[in-house]
């Protein structure tokens, strides 16, 4: 056998595994959601998005405690609930 041609077909075959490997990447993760969640129970102290659920305060980032059920973050459509604790409390559509 050449070695040569041997080389050859363990780059191509490199190429083709990673080129796999690449292509199943992509499909893994979406680029940008297509709507937003509110998604309560989740939000760390201090790292909530906007306004209680309940009207205890109005801002971001007001939280006292981490989990809280009426603080929410943000997260893509159809997370929220693969998150312990999370729970849906609105949608918004994704800027488009």
């Amino acid at each position: 056998m050449n070695s040569r041609n041997g080389i050859s077909g363990a780059a191509i075959a490199g190429i083709l595994a990673v080129g796999a490997m690449g292509a199943a990447s992509v499909h893994a993760v979406p680029d940008q959601p297509q709507a937003w969640e509110k998604c309560a129970g989740i939000a760390k102290a201090g790292m909530n998005d906007c306004g209680a659920l309940d009207g205890k305060h109005g801002c971001a980032g007001q939280s006292t405690v981490d989990g809280a059920g009426n603080e929410w973050v943000y997260v893509p459509k159809g997370s929220c609930t693969k998150i312990v604790g999370g729970t849906v409390a609105g949608e918004k559509p994704a800027k488009g």
